[in-house]
């Protein structure tokens, strides 16, 4: 009797594919080369199951092209790459890997907070650029993070994780989320609901924590941003697309928003290229999660659930449950 085949769009761990194989055929893809639609269509049209990154779309048009395909099994906590609706009238069943990547987002997070407001990149590239003659009182004047007022713009499990990591700075948290958390998680990330337009005229800071989706799509834009004091600092180490990065080039250049630290973009990896020419923007190539425990952790859950999904039909983090 033959295994299902399954298919691993980009280059993961050895243990992932090793654990993959005691189940299924298994094609990897660990030259990690980025498929096109046609290449991954033709890749995965004998295949029954995917384990897939954001890098690849998944829509009506791939699918009837995979009339096989059981299970689409994305290792990301995000999953704005797959179209639900698709999936579902297909009967494919898709997952993500909520949970796993969320204390190391929010750590990052952090340094990005603290990069940002203290110029760390910025003067590292002025060293190494030999201009550092010696010290100066005025030299790189940065922001304090200590007793700042941070604003949480999406309250979920990442959200939560760095209203707690900002008690170590002292800071007064505020947020703003679809639905106000209870009492008792406030009490615990010690955290103030408030509406977006005083989170927005009262952060020091504002960092961003929610999927992207048309509801989230350019949600900080021109308006909101010239809420914000001339002094604030935007963080956003959510998903690209729920900022108008135009309009935050304009806000940054024009000096009515201090300074951003971005770890992803509009249209990534192709990134506005404004961005370059600014001193007072922090850029990281969407590595928020990426320390080596956390993405074997993803792979692995990834991994998991396409077993699950081609041998119970009940995978762990399905999306679409409903038929």
């Amino acid at each position: 009797m033959s295994r299902p085949r399954v298919l691993v769009t980009r280059e993961v761990f050895q243990e992932t594919l090793d654990y993959l194989a005691r189940y299924f055929d298994v094609t990897p893809n660990q030259a990690d080369t980025p498929m096109s639609p046609v290449a991954l269509a033709q890749a995965l049209a004998d295949k029954e199951g995917a384990l897939t990154t954001l890098s690849e779309r998944v829509d009506a048009a791939l699918l009837a092209q995979c009339p096989k395909l059981k299970a689409v099994c994305n290792i990301a906590v995000g999953f704005n790459n797959i179209d639900l609706k698709a999936c579902t009238e297909r009967g494919v069943l898709a997952t993500n890997t909520p949970g796993v990547l969320d204390a190391s987002t929010a750590d990052f997070t952090l340094a990005l907070i603290l990069a940002t407001a203290r110029r760390v990149t910025e003067s590292e590239a002025w060293l190494r650029a030999g201009q550092w003659s010696g010290w100066k009182l005025k030299q790189f004047l940065g922001t304090d993070v200590h007793h700042a007022t941070l604003g949480i713009l999406g309250m979920g499990r990442i959200g939560q994780a760095v209203a707690r990591r900002a008690r170590g700075f002292d800071m007064t948290v505020l947020y703003h989320n679809t639905r106000r958390l209870s009492a008792e998680v406030e009490k615990s990330c010690h955290a103030a609901y408030v509406s977006m337009d005083e989170l927005l005229a009262r952060a020091d800071i504002l960092t961003l924590h929610m999927p992207y989706s048309p509801a989230t799509h350019h949600i900080i834009g021109a308006k909101e941003l010239a809420r914000m004091k001339s002094t604030a600092i935007l963080i956003n180490a959510a998903r690209g697309g729920v900022v108008d990065d135009a309009a935050l080039v304009e806000a940054l250049k024009r000096g009515t928003l201090a300074a951003a630290g971005l770890d992803v973009f509009e249209n990534e990896p192709t990134l506005n290229p404004e961005f370059l020419k600014l001193k007072n923007v922090v850029l990281t190539p969407h590595i928020a999660s990426s320390t080596e425990a956390t993405r074997r952790k993803m792979a692995l859950t990834a991994a998991e659930n396409l077993v699950a999904a081609l041998t119970t039909g009940k995978p762990p983090n399905l999306l679409n449950p409903t038929f």
